[in-house]
């Protein structure tokens, strides 16, 4: 089912969204039992501001919380109540490959946004992102999500990730003092803040091209203002022998 977003409530003539409804503690039994599932919660943003408000608030916290327990305990140890960019944002990121659009972020590339099911982040890969200067920071990356035969790009891998607490990051500091400029019209995927490009910075440290096997050295990626990450990169394209070890 697909809703069309609402901005007043279109139940009736006579409900008010604020105590109109079912209660919250209600609405977080019924989801918890669905296991926070994301396109309920989606839909259910789309009834009225009322219940967007709660996704925002209170389901998108649980799904993300379901999904990465350990790196939500991470992103909020350091006393935040809410991660970076909001709950909604990072729920997306959570299962969500952006791609590209053709002339956009990664020029000439065009490979269609999806959902996915299952990926790993690992604060071990976010290390190779780091600049040495930097490496007291916490960047959660994603393991590349692998778009195989792109015409003259080759084999693509996307991937995506999120700094703790970024407004503080020695990775924002250097980027502020380096005089990076914000991207003119493209924004970020999951939160729509503005984007600086780490190329441009010239933060793209050789780990991280060594740690990704990046295929003649391409990678890219951009930090929003909220602290999200996305990038792309060459991979290494398979040999026939591993192609025939795979069928086997």
């Amino acid at each position: 089912m697909i809703l069309t977003k609402q901005y007043r409530c279109v139940h009736s003539a006579s409900c008010h969204c604020t105590k109109g409804h079912l209660s919250e503690d209600v609405i977080f039994l019924v989801f918890q039992h669905l296991n926070w599932n994301p396109n309920v919660i989606a839909t259910l943003s789309c009834a009225c501001k009322w219940f967007d408000d709660i996704a925002k608030r209170v389901l998108w916290k649980e799904f993300c919380r379901t999904r990465a327990p350990k790196m939500m305990l991470d992103l909020q140890s350091s006393g935040s109540h809410s991660a970076d960019g909001n709950w909604r944002a990072l729920g997306k990121l959570l299962i969500f490959c952006s791609g590209c659009t053709q002339g956009g972020l990664y020029h000439n590339v065009q490979v269609p946004g999806h959902f996915v099911n299952k990926t790993r982040f690992s604060k071990a890969l976010g290390k190779s992102f780091l600049m040495p200067q930097c490496l007291n920071d916490v960047l959660y990356v994603s393991e590349p999500c692998e778009h195989i035969d792109q015409g003259e790009a080759g084999d693509l891998g996307f991937f995506r990730g999120i700094f703790k607490s970024f407004a503080s990051s020695n990775v924002k500091r250097m980027i502020v003092n380096r005089g990076a400029q914000l991207h003119s019209t493209e924004i970020c995927p999951y939160c729509k803040a503005k984007l600086w490009s780490m190329l441009q910075a010239n933060m793209i440290p050789e780990s991280a091209k060594c740690r990704l096997g990046s295929h003649k050295d391409y990678i890219e990626y951009y930090v929003c203002l909220n602290g999200h990450l996305l990038g792309v990169c060459t991979l290494l394209p398979l040999s026939d022998s591993e192609d025939v070890s795979e069928n086997e």
